[in-house]
């Protein structure tokens, strides 16, 4: 759920930078919204008990999705500091989802 989550965010943000910095046509705003609606869907299915928690474990497979992205969409190669990055997120985000599962 979290990295269908994590596409439907960047896609929905992406459509808003299209706009805004590529000048895309303003109907890319409507499927934006959409898809950040979709996002926001998907992660109220997180388990857990508190969203806060659900957010943070997120944010890692949100890190490294967004570099997933920057390769397949916009063409960039992702740097040795934007893999290490993402590898300490993906960590803290294990870290949070272990702890929650442990209780």
């Amino acid at each position: 759920m979290f990295p269908a989550a994590a596409l439907a965010e960047i896609a929905g943000c992406f459509a808003f930078w299209a706009v805004l910095r590529q000048g895309a046509s303003g109907w890319w705003l409507a499927a934006g919204v959409a898809s950040l609606v979709v996002f926001a869907w998907l992660l109220t299915l997180a388990p857990g008990d508190a969203a806060g928690r659900a957010f943070a474990a997120y944010g890692g497979v949100y890190v490294a999705a967004s570099l997933v992205w920057l390769t397949a969409v916009e063409g960039f190669r992702p740097t040795a500091w934007d893999l290490g990055g993402a590898a300490l997120c993906l960590l803290g985000a294990s870290v949070i989802v272990l702890g929650a599962l442990r209780g």
